[in-house]
Parts: C-alpha cells; sequence; structure tokens
C-alpha cells in the first residue's frame, strides 16, 4: 500500500523514491524551495512534468546562477514553454536565491538553518488516512514567518509544510504506506 495521492507513474516514482525522506543538500533544498513556489495554485503533478524543464532553465538550482539571473535571462524564462510562466513565481526565485546566500552566510549552510525548525530531526506524524494530514502547522507558521522575515516570497505556511513533507523534515506518509516504516528507520 503507498499513500493515495500517488496516482500516476510520475508520482509513483516521487512518492517511492524521494518525498519524505530527510533532505540535507543545500542545493537540493533549494531546488524545492524553487518547485514549491512554482506549484502555488497549481497541482504537483504539474510540476513534477516540469522539473526537468525547470533544472535546465534554473541551471540545475545552483543558488549562486540563480542569483545572478538579469532582465535577458527573465525574458528568456518567461518565453519558456516547459516552466510555470508565472512573472511574479520567476522572480521569486531569484529573489529566494539571493535571500538562500544570505541565510547561507549566516548560518553556514541552508540545511542548518531550515532543519533547526524540527530541531534536526523528522517530525514523524501516525495519520491513518489523508483527511487528517494538516494543510499547516505551528511550525510551518514560525518558518513561513521568518522566511518572509529574511526576504524570501511564496513562502507561506502552506508552501512551507509541503515543503517539509517533500524534504523530509516531516514523515506524512500514512501508517498503511510502506514508506512510512521505511523513513522512520
Amino acid at each position: 500500500m503507498r499513500c493515495e495521492w500517488a496516482q500516476n507513474e510520475l508520482t509513483v516514482a516521487y512518492h517511492d523514491e524521494e518525498w519524505g525522506v530527510p533532505l540535507h543538500d543545500d542545493q537540493k533544498l533549494f531546488e524545492f524551495l524553487v518547485l514549491e513556489g512554482a506549484q502555488a495554485g497549481l497541482s504537483w503533478d504539474t510540476i513534477l512534468a516540469k522539473r526537468e524543464n525547470y533544472r535546465k532553465a534554473f541551471d540545475y538550482f545552483d543558488p549562486v546562477k540563480v542569483a545572478g539571473f538579469g532582465d535577458k535571462k527573465f525574458a528568456e524564462l518567461v518565453e519558456n514553454a516547459g516552466i510555470v510562466r508565472n512573472r511574479l513565481k520567476i522572480r521569486s526565485a531569484t529573489r529566494n536565491a539571493n535571500a538562500f546566500l544570505e541565510v547561507v552566510d549566516e548560518f553556514g549552510t541552508f540545511d542548518k538553518y531550515i532543519w533547526d525548525f524540527v530541531d534536526g530531526k523528522p517530525l514523524v506524524n501516525k495519520f491513518k488516512s489523508l483527511k487528517e494530514v494538516p494543510a499547516t502547522t505551528a511550525v510551518s507558521d514560525a518558518m513561513s514567518k521568518d522566511l518572509k522575515k529574511r526576504g524570501f516570497n511564496f513562502v507561506g505556511s502552506t508552501i512551507c509544510y509541503a515543503y517539509m513533507q517533500a524534504t523530509g523534515m516531516v514523515n506524512d506518509h500514512v501508517t498503511t504506506c510502506f514508506r512510512y516504516n521505511e523513513i522512520g528507520r
């Protein structure tokens, strides 16, 4: 059994291999920050289908490169049909890259900063059904507030909670899912 939201080839692979696995690589953490922001108002399926295009368009989520994107690159991205061409979301990637690098300067790594919200270890929930999984928590509220204070955008509490799930800061696989115990080990 797996979580019922994994319904197609892309989401099954994502669920089985990535979702909920504790992630500590700064570049991958930045990737998920950009992708979760791009997903706002859309389905995760849409973003997964465009993920490889995002990787190419955003220089494989190298935050130093993305922070340096200027008007020419912005114009290219707005015309790139392989990504979500929302101007605000594209601009936010550059803005968030700059804020990300400031966090790295302050904390040494983004990993150290972001994982401090959960005291360095995943929160493990025991939900039996998807209906029990919250959209936000006190932790995602605090994360959102602090990220915004640091200049990030597209980081509302719902996006932050999805980010926590994606990066393994929280294990929200339902207890009947085969990944629940695998990740818990």
